[in-house]
């Protein structure tokens, strides 16, 4: 159960970013209150896996999602590069997690 948390929370630091994202181009309280939302529960989560993950594979993963799915999102919705360099690194920090997740 706690890597299905740690990936959860994974998820909500992505909706945190594209909060962040949407408060800078709409600048309304809704934006506001969602990207809280949306990091508030990311803490939650990781909190919540943290109990039975180290804190060292818990945060990189944590992080290895958050930063990786942050730049997907860019590139799919608000039209960031997408050149292979970029893929290239993407996929390293996703093969970091998974091979965190293996040994872990």
């Amino acid at each position: 159960m706690a890597w299905v948390s740690l990936m959860i929370a994974g998820l909500f630091e992505m909706f945190g970013v594209l909060m962040i994202n949407k408060l800078h181009k709409d600048k309304n309280w809704q934006s506001v209150a969602l990207m809280i939302i949306g990091f508030g529960a990311s803490f939650l989560f990781l909190s919540y896996a943290m109990k039975q993950l180290p804190m060292g594979t818990a945060y990189a993963i944590w992080t290895g999602i958050g930063a990786s799915g942050g730049a997907i999102l860019g590139i799919l919705f608000y039209d960031e590069p997408k050149d292979w360099k970029r893929i290239f690194f993407i996929g390293m920090i996703l093969g970091a997690a998974v091979g965190l997740k293996l040994i872990s």
